[in-house]
């Protein structure tokens, strides 16, 4: 894992009706991120998937495999499939777009929970 983010949880429940924006959490620097390959942080308690492609764009994701029950996404396949960055299931191969976290490989398959990212003066920031 990269990194722990303990900050306070500001954010309502998920899913609730006129949500406010979660807290923003310093993950780590762009640079400790490998492009092409997913790294697991911890945030909250949330186990988080973070991807960085080559162009330096930056996906979060769940960790949790919502079809092999297993937090193993972050030891997923980075890909593209139809333009749109991709991650696979390193158990199942499932295939997630990592913008929309929808299954593209599986027909009404459980999608991934995204997370905002922003990479500022270097540092990777995820929103939860």
């Amino acid at each position: 894992m990269v990194s722990t983010a303990t900050l306070e949880h500001q954010a309502a429940p998920w899913g609730a009706e006129g949500a406010e924006a979660g807290t923003w959490h310093t993950v780590c620097d762009l640079a400790e991120l490998e492009p092409l390959w997913a790294e697991g942080a911890l945030i909250e308690g949330i186990q988080i998937a973070i991807v960085r492609l080559p162009d330096d764009r930056v996906y979060a994701v769940d960790h949790w495999d919502p079809r092999a029950g297993a937090n193993v996404m972050a030891r997923g396949i980075v890909g593209s499939a139809q333009g749109q960055p991709t991650l696979a299931s390193p158990i199942f191969k499932q295939v997630y777009d990592l913008t929309t976290g929808q299954c593209i490989s599986e027909e009404e398959a459980p999608s991934l929970r995204t997370y905002p990212v922003d990479v500022v003066e270097g540092l990777v920031r995820v929103q939860v």
